[in-house]
C-alpha cells in the first residue's frame, strides 16, 4: 500500500510497520518462498503501491491469476476484515480499487499481440533461445555482423533462414574475411530455427516490433503508473522462450533509457516470476550479461524483482545486487534443501531477536523475513511481519471481460496487425531472382552463340559441299566433252587411217593387203589422235 510517500509492505507482531523506500526501489528485490507461502500476493501489493506511486509497472503473470486487478476492486470478508483491523488499514484509508492495465501475449490469444525483431534480440540471446554451442554462436554472430555491414535487416524467422542460405552460398567469400563458417553449423542453426518456429516464433519475431517507451506511461485520469501483464501460460512451456523474452526486455530499456542518476522514485519496475528459468543451463557469457544489465539498469531508473522460491535459483553476481529483500517460508526435508535455507538466512541481515534460520522454517502463508535498504542505503535488521492484503481483486477474470479489456485498450490497434516490411529476404529473394536472371540471360546468350557458331559451321560446311559438287560437276562435264572429241577424232582418224592403208596395202600385194592395210592404217591413226586427247 502506498502511504506517506513509502510502500507499506508489512507489519511485526510487535506493530513495527515495513516499508519499501521509493529512492531505494530501484536498488532491486527479492521476492522468494516455497509454493503456496504467498508470494504473489506479495507481488501483487507492491505492484499496487508502485502504481499508486504513479510507477509503470511490468508484471509476468506465470498462473494467470493476475488479471484480476484490473476488473474489480479487492472484496470484503470476515478474513480481509481482521487483517484490516490487524494493520490498522482504516486509519491509513485503504480501500478497494482496480487498476489500470494492458494484456499482453506472444500468442494474441489472451493479450496484445506482443512481438520484437530478429535484430532486437541480437545474436547473444538468440543462440541461448536456439541451444546453439560455441561455435554455432560465433557463427550466428558472423551472419549478424554480415547482414549489418550489407545493410540487410533481420526481422523475422524467414529473414534469418534466407541470411543463413545466402551466407552458406557465398561461404567461400565470406570466410575469407570473417572466419571459417561451417555448413554444418549453418544446418544446425536452420534446424534449431525451423523447431523454434514451432513453438511460435514465427509469431514472437515479427513487426510491429514492442516500442518499450509505450510501457512507461501514466494514467490520464489519476496518475496512476499502468501495469502492463503478459500472459504466460503458454510461453513457459517453452521456458528458453520465457527467458529470453524477459532478457531481452530488461536489455532493451538499458539501451533504451538515457542515464537518470539518483531519483526520488522508479521511472519502471519489473517484476519477474519464475526468476530460475533466466538462470537454469544458461552459459557463462549470458550470466555475465544478465549481472552487467542488473548492475547498471537501476543508473536508468529502472527497478527490478525476481520472484523464485529459493534465492539459490539466482546466481550469487546477481543476488548481490537485489538490496529490497522479501522471503517467506521455505521448506527444508534435506540435507540438501536445508543447506538451502540456511544460505537464505545467510543472505539477510541478522536480528539478534530471533535465529533467521528457524523463522525461515516456521513462517505461515502470508508471513515473510523482510529486509529492505534504508533511507540511507543501508539494509535494516530482517525482521518477521505479516504482509499486507492486496487491494485488487485476487484471482483470474472470464474470457468476455478479458476481450473487452484488450479491444479497449489504446495500444490495441497500434500493435494488432502484422505487418511484413521489406528486410533481407526480400532484399535476398530480389537479388536471388535478379541473379537467376542474369544467369538465364547468360545462358541464352551462350546458347544463341553457340547455335550460330553451329548454323556458321553448317553453312560453310554446306558451302564447302556445294563448291565441291560444282568442281565435280565441271569435271563431269569437262570428261564428257573430251570424250566426245575424242570419240569424233577417234572416228575420223580411222577413217583417213583406213584409206591410206588401203592405198599402201594395195600397191603391196593386191586386194588382201589393201585390206590389211587399211585396217592397220585406222588402228595407227586412232592411237595416233588418242594420245592428242588423254
Amino acid at each position: 500500500m502506498y502511504y506517506d510517500g513509502k510502500i507499506l509492505i508489512g507489519r511485526t507482531q510487535e506493530g513495527k510497520e515495513l516499508f519499501v523506500y521509493p529512492k531505494m526501489a530501484n536498488r532491486h528485490g527479492l521476492i522468494a518462498g516455497a509454493t503456496g507461502t504467498g508470494k504473489t500476493v506479495t507481488l501483487k501489493v507492491m505492484a499496487e503501491s508502485f502504481s499508486d506511486m504513479g510507477v509503470p509497472v511490468f508484471l509476468a503473470d506465470a498462473k494467470g491469476d493476475l488479471a484480476g486487478m484490473c476488473v474489480k476492486p479487492g472484496e470484503t470478508s470476515e478474513d480481509m476484515a481482521k487483517r484490516i483491523e490487524y494493520f490498522k488499514l482504516a486509519e491509513k484509508d485503504f480501500d478497494f480499487k482496480k487498476y489500470p492495465v494492458n494484456f499482453w501475449d506472444v500468442y494474441a490469444e489472451r493479450g496484445i499481440q506482443l512481438r520484437t525483431t530478429i535484430s532486437e534480440m541480437g545474436p547473444i540471446l538468440l543462440s541461448r533461445i536456439l541451444g546453439l554451442n560455441d561455435t554455432q554462436a560465433d557463427i550466428l554472430n558472423i551472419i549478424f555482423k554480415i547482414a549489418d555491414d550489407q545493410n540487410l535487416l533481420l526481422i523475422d524467422t524467414k529473414d534469418l533462414k534466407s541470411m543463413i542460405n545466402y551466407v552458406g552460398e557465398n561461404a567461400k567469400e565470406f570466410s575469407a574475411e570473417y572466419g571459417n563458417i561451417s555448413s554444418a553449423s549453418l544446418n544446425v542453426i536452420t534446424r534449431s530455427i525451423v523447431a523454434c518456429e514451432s513453438e511460435g516464433a514465427e509469431q514472437f519475431f515479427a513487426e510491429p516490433a514492442l516500442n518499450i517507451k509505450d510501457w512507461i506511461r501514466t494514467s490520464e485520469e489519476d496518475g496512476r503508473g499502468y501495469i502492463q501483464i503478459l500472459e504466460c501460460q503458454k510461453l513457459m512451456l517453452n521456458p528458453r522462450m520465457y527467458s529470453m523474452f524477459l532478457l531481452w526486455m530488461i536489455s532493451e530499456l538499458y539501451e533504451t533509457l538515457p542515464e537518470a542518476g539518483d531519483l526520488d522514485k522508479p521511472k519502471m519496475v519489473f517484476f519477474f516470476d519464475e526468476a530460475h528459468m533466466l538462470f537454469d543451463s544458461a552459459p557463462k557469457a549470458l550470466l555475465d550479461k544478465i549481472e552487467q544489465v542488473v548492475k547498471l539498469i537501476r543508473s536508468k531508473g529502472v527497478g527490478i524483482y525476481f520472484i523464485t522460491q529459493n534465492p539459490k535459483d539466482i546466481p550469487g553476481g546477481v543476488l548481490s545486487q537485489l538490496g529490497n529483500k522479501i522471503q517467506h517460508g521455505l521448506r527444508a526435508y534435506t540435507p540438501s534443501e536445508q543447506k538451502g535455507v540456511k544460505a537464505a538466512a545467510e543472505g539477510l541481515r541478522e536480528n539478534p531477536a530471533f535465529d533467521t534460520f528457524t523463522a525461515l522454517g516456521e513462517l505461515g502463508t502470508g508471513e515473510a523475513l523482510v529486509s529492505v535498504l534504508g533511507e540511507d542505503g543501508v539494509p535494516t535488521i530482517v525482521e518477521r511481519a505479516k504482509i499486507l492484503p492486496p487491494q485488487s481483486k485476487i484471482g483470474t477474470i472470464d474470457d468476455g471481460t478479458l476481450n473487452e479489456k484488450i479491444n479497449n485498450s489504446s495500444l490495441y490497434d497500434k500493435y494488432s496487425n502484422y505487418v511484413d516490411n521489406d528486410s533481407a529476404y526480400e532484399r535476398l529473394t530480389k537479388l536471388g531472382e535478379e541473379k537467376a536472371a542474369e544467369e538465364a540471360r547468360l545462358e541464352e546468350e551462350k546458347l544463341a552463340a553457340k547455335e550460330e557458331a553451329a548454323a556458321a559451321k553448317l553453312a560453310e560446311k554446306e558451302a564447302e559441299k556445294a563448291k565441291k559438287e560444282e568442281e565435280k560437276a565441271a569435271a563431269a562435264k569437262q570428261r564428257k566433252v573430251k570424250n566426245a572429241a575424242k570419240s569424233v577424232a577417234s572416228s575420223t582418224a580411222g577413217t583417213i587411217g583406213r584409206e591410206v592403208g588401203k592405198t599402201v596395202g594395195s600397191t603391196v600385194g593386191g586386194k588382201f593387203g589393201k585390206t590389211l592395210g587399211g585396217n592397220v592404217g585406222a588402228s595407227l591413226m586412232r592411237g595416233i589422235i588418242g594420245t592428242f586427247f588423254k
